[in-house]
């Protein structure tokens, strides 16, 4: 395997890429910011919801891996020939060593601890001796390996649920790996619907569960359907505004709704976007992030 590196201004990153994996035959191209690591780094990505604060780097150095040297050499004599890749130079052209790359990425996840008890665990590990209740999940196509606080925060109201709440009947809505509706399953819950508008999401909840030998519905969103005694929702704030009306109505009489995917300062738009349906308030904060909560009142008599 060989490495091509190169160094280009904006304007060129793109269509470099595009000439590379199209046109060039490379197995694949990174980009990454020239200036990491310097003064001059920036961040290239906002918040969530929130636009980019720039469209790329000032400069960036593009990776290309090409299976022969000599695939490698043609590559950069072709960009560099050209009138359009002004601005583009030549940083290096080197072998790589081998490496074990499905050991080198299984390394980069690790167990992660929702309680004491309760961890999310990839199939390559051992579960910590601490834990009582394993949750097994390999990263893969869908959203939802139990590393990012959204999901964390979730899995922890699940494994520490206010008293006296029930989860007789469950929807995880947008459930992408699954990771929720399986850690409710582990948990105790009845019958859970998991359902996502992505198939391939769809997929991986269905595979997970099997893989955790729980049973649950997987499915596309048409399948949720009545009342459940409890409603998860791990999204982000803005499609979840427009869901209130929908996610509210599922909640049955004594019933809880839980959301995450919401920054702190966005609780007051959610709590207005709900509050014909539902009070909610924060029942958790991590990194920024806020889970919140409400509890339909029980039926009267």
């Amino acid at each position: 395997m060989f490495e091509l590196v190169l160094r280009a201004p904006q304007a060129l990153v793109e269509p470099v890429s595009d000439a590379l994996m199209d046109e060039l035959d490379a197995l694949s191209v990174s980009v990454e910011d020239a200036d990491a690591g310097s003064e001059g780094e920036r961040a290239l990505f906002g918040e969530p919801g929130m636009p980019a604060p720039a469209a790329g780097w000032d400069r960036s150095t593009l990776k290309a891996l090409f299976e022969t040297e000599r695939a490698a050499e043609q590559a950069a004599a072709m960009l560099l020939a050209q009138r359009w890749t002004t601005g583009l130079h030549l940083q290096a052209l080197a072998e790589l060593a081998e490496q074990d790359w499905v050991r080198l990425t299984q390394s980069q996840f690790a167990p992660v601890e929702i309680t004491p008890e309760f961890w999310v665990v990839p199939s390559w590990h051992e579960p910590p001796a601490a834990a009582r209740q394993v949750l097994r999940l390999d990263p893969g196509l869908a959203f939802g390996t139990g590393t990012h606080p959204t999901t964390r925060m979730c899995l922890r109201w699940l494994a520490r649920p206010p008293a006296g709440a029930q989860m007789d009947r469950v929807l995880d809505y947008g459930c992408g790996s699954g990771i929720l509706a399986i850690g409710a399953a582990l948990l105790g819950a009845g019958a859970i619907d998991a359902v996502d508008i992505d198939p391939a999401a769809v997929q991986a909840t269905h595979d997970n569960a099997a893989r955790n030998g729980v049973t649950l519905a997987p499915g596309l969103p048409a399948q949720a359907q009545g009342h459940y005694t409890l409603v998860l929702a791990n999204i982000l704030a803005t499609p979840l505004k427009l869901l209130a009306p929908l996610l509210a109505g599922h909640v049955a009489a004594g019933g809880w709704l839980v959301l995450a995917g919401i920054l702190e300062r966005q609780a007051t738009e959610l709590q207005a976007a709900y509050a014909p349906w539902l009070q909610l308030g924060i029942a958790d904060r991590e990194d920024g992030w806020i889970l919140m909560s409400a509890r339909r009142a029980e039926a009267s008599a």
